[in-house]
């Protein structure tokens, strides 16, 4: 007996793959600029640096252009090396991605099977459910707690059947964090033999004295993954480049399933070249620090509620008109972050870019209010 014509291939795909929806990205800058006719529209969409790469990174990858012809270090030696220099930690407990998203599909795929669970919060960063579905594991989503993580709930939820947790910290798209105690409370009370993903894309920009850093908790605690990217505040978000750092059995494992080449040569030579230049990644996190402050003055005047950030990113209540002031603001060249999709259709992200740009933004948000 055939398909339906309408209905191969999908009767064909693994389970849990045919039921996915896919990642829905920022709208690139290119597009709405065609699409609409804007020229220099302003993206504040997808969280990245307004600064953009450090001058280093550049010179250093037009540097290497010439060997682009040879496949790069499959194993990313100098790249870990330098990594494991600046965290220190050995580099044999890091594992690289072609980003941070590459990195906890790999998790997914050496620790989840069909019919696993896979814990995390309501409102955390939805390709959690994307790598957990993907591989047939079945999620368990905690209630969040003013936006952000429970993790004591969490640690409630977490069952035999559990085999990871994700804990973003801080949250996208909320902004919210855990801090050093509540964490340290969970992974004492989590079973060892499940693992902890603690994904710390937003790491750098953190200014808050009991935010924890996740690597020290490495030693004490084996079941630990952290995950860090060079996409923020380093500015290489179009290079693609994330890491791991592990216990090095838990890299070993993750190492077996990795494509050999996912990350290219440039992007290698750019991030050794991105860890040269701690100035930039603090003139990054100072400007998101001052906009921060300007933005969320702004949002006060206009009494606007937001959940208040230590990202990089603002998360504004518009109420019900939100997608009407997303689609406004969008003809105007403005590019925002609806997130509907998190199940919050009342709210925009706003990434924090230049002072101009922030300006911009205000000044239309008060002509459209």
């Amino acid at each position: 007996m055939t398909d339906n014509p309408l209905s191969f291939p999908y009767t064909r795909a693994v389970p849990g793959v045919s039921s996915l929806t896919p990642y829905q990205p920022g709208k690139p800058i290119e597009e709405v600029e065609r699409e609409l006719g804007i020229p220099n529209a302003t993206k504040l969409a997808s969280n990245e640096n307004p600064l953009g790469p450090s001058p280093l990174v550049l010179a250093a990858m037009r540097e290497c252009l010439d060997s682009i012809a040879l496949y790069p270090d499959a194993n990313g030696f100098r790249l870990k090396k330098a990594l494991g220099e600046h965290l220190k930690v050995s580099p044999e407990t890091l594992i690289l991605g072609n980003g941070s998203n590459d990195v906890l599909d790999l998790i997914a795929r050496v620790f989840v099977g069909p019919g696993d669970e896979v814990v995390f919060s309501q409102y955390a960063f939805l390709v959690y459910s994307l790598v957990a579905h993907a591989v047939g594991g079945n999620i368990k989503i905690t209630p969040a707690a003013e936006w952000g993580h429970d993790l004591a709930l969490m640690a409630d939820t977490v069952s035999e059947r559990t085999k990871v947790v994700f804990i973003a910290n801080p949250n996208n798209p909320t902004g919210t964090y855990n801090t050093a105690s509540e964490l340290e409370v969970f992974l004492a009370s989590v079973p060892s033999e499940v693992i902890v993903v603690l994904d710390e894309a937003y790491f750098e920009y953190v200014q808050k004295s009991d935010y924890p850093d996740g690597l020290e908790f490495l030693d004490r605690y084996r079941n630990l993954i952290v995950v860090r990217t060079f996409s923020k505040a380093y500015g290489l978000a179009g290079l693609r480049i994330g890491y791991g750092i592990a216990s090095e059995q838990i890299t070993d494992l993750m190492n077996r399933v990795r494509q050999p080449f996912n990350v290219s040569q440039v992007a290698q030579i750019g991030g050794i070249a991105a860890l040269e230049d701690p100035e930039h990644v603090r003139r990054s996190r100072e400007l998101n620090h001052q906009q921060m402050q300007r933005l969320c003055a702004a949002c006060d005047q206009l009494e606007l509620p937001y959940i208040p950030s230590v990202a990089n990113f603002l998360t504004i209540d518009f109420g019900r008109r939100a997608a009407e002031i997303q689609k406004s603001l969008l003809k105007r060249g403005i590019i925002v972050r609806p997130v509907d999709n998190y199940e919050m259709p009342h709210h925009l992200r706003v990434t924090i870019g230049r002072s101009q740009e922030i300006d911009q933004l205000i000044d239309a948000v008060k002509v459209l209010l």
